[in-house]
């Protein structure tokens, strides 16, 4: 008798501690819901200045978009919307394209493009030497006679194994991606004929040019 009553206070005992445990442990599901976090403009004793707002570290760039980015009145985030949607509807590069432009687009063609398409464009990338299928080289002629858009929507939508680089590159991005490719092509393809007189004169003298 004893010891069915022993064993019955024990179970309850561990029924007991088990339901505790687990309710425990609901909690915490809960809290990574509901974690806990300060309201805008509110007060906090966690910082000397007593405000929980704190000011961006020097050099940080602000990246925004949407109706409310950037400002109360949203005008800024509903400008860069705007900006988007009208490089998304261009068919041809609707910025100019000078140096500032080709510099932005080499700097995120070496961050996106590079590791397969490779520096020069030929699609001799360091990934494709590891095993990746290679991209057909920029400098085929179907690839010079395409239009600015096709290379546009190549980068937005991908193209065979390629991903979609949409949710990383920015419209305007994109047209200057599209301006460097461009000029990768010009590159290995210009005709001697389009040279300064100096660089022709250079080429010229080269051994085994043309004469």
């Amino acid at each position: 008798m004893r010891t069915r009553i022993g064993a019955m206070m024990l179970f309850a005992l561990l029924s007991g501690l088990l339901s505790g445990l687990l309710s425990g442990c609901e909690r915490a599901k809960q809290d990574m819901y509901d974690q806990p976090r300060y309201k805008t403009f509110s007060a906090a004793t966690l910082f000397p200045d007593g405000a929980s707002a704190r000011t961006p570290p020097p050099g940080t760039q602000p990246r925004a978009r949407g109706a409310f980015a950037d400002s109360s009145g949203g005008r800024a985030g509903a400008q860069a919307v705007q900006a988007d949607i009208a490089a998304e509807q261009a068919q041809s590069n609707p910025y100019p394209v000078d140096l500032r432009l080709l510099e932005r687009g080499r700097e995120r063609y070496m961050i996106y493009c590079m590791p397969c398409h490779s520096p020069l464009g030929d699609g001799d990338g360091l990934v494709v030497r590891r095993g990746f299928p290679a991209p057909p080289t920029y400098h085929q002629e179907r690839l010079r006679k395409v239009p600015d858009r096709h290379i546009y929507d190549v980068i937005t939508q991908g193209y065979g194994v390629m991903v979609p680089y949409a949710d990383r590159v920015e419209p305007a991005d994109r047209w200057a991606i599209v301006a460097f490719i461009r000029a990768l092509q010009l590159s290995q393809n210009a005709p001697a004929g389009s040279l300064p007189p100096e660089l022709k004169a250079r080429l010229d003298a080269q051994p085994g040019a043309a004469p």
